[in-house]
């Protein structure tokens, strides 16, 4: 989609996007945009309550029209409610909308900072609401969202200055690259495992990165054990293809000395049957999206590199499916663990810590990080603690839960922060080896899972875990069923650029 960015009245016989909230006064709309008179608006505005999510459509004489966006009550903090508003108008108003459209912000917008921070999101969402969920139907594809293309474009049309312009301009096109991402994530989640093999999700990272002069480097098959990486071995045994590990690594041109390096590791089950310790038929339905955390390190990878963003990030992820097996590794078993460490197998389901233990003592390892994050659908406790509405956020520092939570706010991609209290250690304590992979009991279990994966941190300060089971997957305006989100996208490229590398000798 082209983006486009001029001053003045737009044409008559466009169509106009026109974001409302709740509070918006016509006396103002008409001030800065004197020619929507023709459309009727103040009359319109009377029944228009703008609730967040809710659109209309008005005509003029000219055949243009007009959609009102609903955006609800203005937030104190960040812009999420213009990015959900955004997006579920574009799912709404898809079959509606002609290839190219205008739209108007400065009418909310105080300030051109203002209105640079809803041109994107306002853009971010409506890129992302242009996802079409129905990627493997017999005619996919013959009717794209008409802003979905290179011939499509959108034209904001602003009251401020033009020196002002660049920036807004700017804007739009961070909004448009991160919705781009999100949409290749949901994209990922969305794809079943009979197509999204661990093969394949490594060659998406092979190509993601040559497009963007990224370093792709992928172990496979026999390189697993033959680099130690015995628990993800473990979980391999009962499949058909062989586990992947994939190291990712992006430092732009620009980034000052000063830059934090950000490491990220993803859970990649691209399908979990529970193991052994087999799911019930309901609860296995949806595995497929066992893989959210690989989708969220992927592509904020692919964003960052679009965005350019000044920081250096290594990116793990280790990728296998969890499957049944003559070979399938056991409950009671020991395994070993890059990190040296032995496992003992309470639950074959408990297997997503596992190969994040492997990817957590890698990358800790081989890479001096200033800060670790690692992102993975673990645990059902943490949906039912939290539901829906923030992902669980586990991590041992005050300053950095803070930061997470900020960005979080912002991003509209919340994050709640859970205890890390030594007291749940006990928790892991095993008789026959140095730690166990369940709890065994009926409480905690996010915490517990959380745990489990400080102890392969090498007790890094500044590390922090997403619990996105809740988050990754769910109902959206994309389907009548569960499907991907794209979360996490704009939470990490909120965070990252909040991020400074720390003094040398402080923990």
């Amino acid at each position: 989609m082209k983006i486009f960015v001029n001053s003045g009245n737009p044409e008559q016989a466009a169509d106009i996007f026109l974001p409302l909230y709740t509070d918006t006064a016509y006396s103002r709309i008409a001030e800065v945009y004197p020619a929507l008179s023709a459309f009727g608006l103040e009359r319109a505005l009377t029944d228009f309550r703008a609730e967040s999510g809710k659109t209309a459509t008005l005509y003029n004489a000219e055949g243009g029209r007009l959609f009102l966006i609903g955006l609800g009550k203005p937030k104190s903090a960040g812009f999420s409610g213009v990015y959900r508003a955004a997006r579920s108008a574009a799912v709404q108003l898809g079959k509606q909308l002609q290839p190219a459209a205008s739209l108007l912000l400065s009418h909310l917008a105080g300030s051109a900072e203002a209105e640079a921070g809803l041109t994107d999101a306002f853009v971010n969402g409506l890129v992302s609401g242009t996802y079409q969920l129905g990627s493997w139907k017999e005619n996919a594809g013959s009717e794209p969202h008409p802003l979905d293309g290179e011939e499509s474009s959108l034209t904001l049309i602003s009251a401020q200055s033009p020196e002002h312009f660049e920036d807004i301009a700017s804007a739009a096109r961070r909004g448009h690259l991160i919705g781009l991402a999100q949409k290749q994530v949901m994209h990922l989640v969305n794809m079943p495992s009979n197509l999204q093999t661990p093969p394949f999700l490594a060659d998406v990272a092979r190509e993601w990165g040559e497009n963007h002069g990224q370093k792709v480097t992928v172990f496979s098959g026999d390189e697993i054990e033959a680099n130690q990486l015995f628990a993800l071995a473990a979980v391999n045994r009962g499949s058909e293809y062989p586990a992947q590990f994939i190291v990712m690594e992006y430092e732009p041109e620009n980034a000052p000395e000063s830059a934090p390096t950000v490491g990220l590791v993803g859970k990649g089950i691209t399908f979990d049957t529970g193991g052994l310790s087999i799911k019930t038929s309901a609860g296995m339905y949806f595995m497929k999206c066992d893989m959210g955390g690989a989708a969220v390190v992927l592509g904020f990878m692919e964003a960052a590199a679009s965005l350019q963003l000044p920081v250096k990030l290594v990116a793990v992820v280790p990728v296998t499916d969890n499957l049944i097996d003559a070979r399938s590794f056991k409950p009671s078993d020991i395994i070993g663990s890059y990190s040296g460490k032995t496992i003992e197998i309470m639950d074959t389901d408990a297997e997503g810590r596992l190969i994040l233990a492997d990817g957590l003592s890698w990358i800790t390892e081989k890479y001096e990080l200033d800060y670790l994050f690692d992102f993975a659908t673990l645990t059902g406790a943490t949906v039912r603690a939290i539901g829906y509405a923030a992902a669980g956020m586990f991590t041992p520092d005050d300053a950095l839960a803070a930061a997470c939570s900020e960005a979080g706010d912002l991003a509209g991609e919340r994050v709640w922060r859970f205890p890390l209290w030594d007291e749940y250690a006990d928790d892991l304590h095993s008789d026959v080896a140095d730690v166990r992979n369940l709890s065994g009991k009926p409480v905690a279990g996010g915490i517990s899972a959380a745990k489990f994966l400080e102890v392969f941190t090498r007790e890094h300060p500044r590390w922090a875990h997403f619990d996105i089971a809740g988050v990754a997957f769910g109902e959206s305006e994309f389907g009548k069923h569960k499907n991907g989100t794209g979360w996490g996208v704009r939470l990490l490229t909120e965070l990252t650029a909040k991020l400074t590398k720390p003094e040398t000798g402080t923990n």
